[in-house]
């Protein structure tokens, strides 16, 4: 009996860096092992449009369910519904003040708020800069109840050539705080430095 894939939820909110999210859907598909379900917020959306030439339709074809941000009675707004944990990727400083103070006003939100109740992994890339004050106990806040926040800091040391290295290295990064081996990191050598 051939084991199922475990369901991962990837959303990309409205901050910059909405490549962050596509490439993790690429990375989630060549493993073969994960069920994605794609949540695009509005704003994702219009961002997505500025930041490449990808449309909607193109990256909702890379992911094997899509759901309605809207939707907050989706599968992935249960708990009942199984999941091995969330990457939000790109998440703005409105989506982790939702997470923070568990509004579930929306699908992104309440799903993230589902995975912290569950005790599941979720996993914000945090893209904002400068931070202020708000900025940062909202940080705080969402890691007292269990998320963890990456703010997308690229790897300097794997000397990247491109952005889209840089890009895959950090979603790379973090799928494997996910407990997601996808073959794409650059670990950090071992034995070298000592």
């Amino acid at each position: 009996m051939t084991e199922p894939r475990k369901r991962v939820i990837v959303a990309l909110s409205g901050a910059s860096g909405t490549l962050y999210g596509v490439e993790a859907l690429r990375l989630l598909r060549l493993t073969g092992l994960y069920e994605t379900h794609l949540i695009i917020s509005t704003a994702a959306a219009r961002t997505l449009h500025e930041e490449t030439d990808l449309t909607v339709a193109a990256v909702e074809k890379m992911a094997d369910h899509v759901h309605n941000f809207r939707d907050i009675g989706a599968a992935v707004a249960s708990g009942s519904f199984r999941v091995h944990g969330m990457l939000v990727a790109p998440c703005s400083a409105r989506t982790i003040g939702g997470i923070a103070n568990s509004l579930g006003d929306n699908l992104i939100v309440r799903a993230a708020d589902v995975c912290l109740k569950e005790r599941r992994r979720l996993v914000l890339l945090l893209r904002e800069t400068p931070l202020h004050l708000g900025h940062i106990e909202l940080m705080a806040k969402a890691t007292r109840y269990g998320a963890i926040v990456m703010p997308p800091v690229p790897a300097l040391y794997t000397r990247p050539t491109s952005i889209a290295e840089m890009i895959t290295q950090t979603t790379a990064r973090a799928l494997d705080v996910l407990d997601i081996e996808t073959g794409a990191l650059k670990r950090w050598p071992v034995g070298e430095g000592e």
